[in-house]
């Protein structure tokens, strides 16, 4: 019978990298965070097909929480805005908003990234400029550091 044994050095290493895998999206003390003021403007390239009018769009979600992470509050899409009310989500050092269609990493990777999410501001309004509405089924927070989605609105 062979025993098998483990070096204090090698399982030491094993985890600290797996405490700095998981640390990617958790608290950091003293992290920043982004600004409490935030707002942006995204613009895409004018489409040569006809668009609905931004003013006749309006669109709602609530947040739930994917992964293991709490996400919670709601979203609304109305004309060239998108708004967070009561809104709050689990600390991460790198979380931005997304319109998506769908909620896993090949959603976020296609999909348009709004801005920088404070994870601790209940109301953030993100302005947008020239984006098709109508394209997008969700909005996804997701921490682009870990690549990890935090948690999605479906919008109807």
């Amino acid at each position: 019978m062979r025993k098998i044994a483990f070096a204090p050095a090698s399982l030491g290493v094993a985890v600290l990298a797996l405490g700095l895998s998981l640390a990617g999206c958790s608290s950091t003390p003293g992290g920043a965070s982004p600004s409490s003021d935030t707002m942006s403007t995204s613009s895409s390239a004018p489409s040569s097909s006809p668009m609905p009018s931004m003013d006749a769009m309006h669109k709602t979600g609530t947040f739930m929480g994917l992964n293991g992470k709490n996400v919670q509050g709601s979203v609304t899409l109305s004309g060239s805005e998108l708004m967070l009310s009561g809104f709050s989500s689990d600390e991460g050092p790198d979380l931005h908003v997304y319109l998506t269609n769908g909620t896993d990493e090949a959603a976020v990777s296609a999909g348009m990234q709004i801005d920088a999410v404070a994870f601790d501001k209940a109301s953030q309004t993100f302005m947008l400029s020239g984006v098709d509405l109508s394209k997008y089924t969700d909005v996804v927070i997701h921490c682009d550091k870990a690549k990890a989605v935090f948690g999605a609105a479906s919008l109807s």
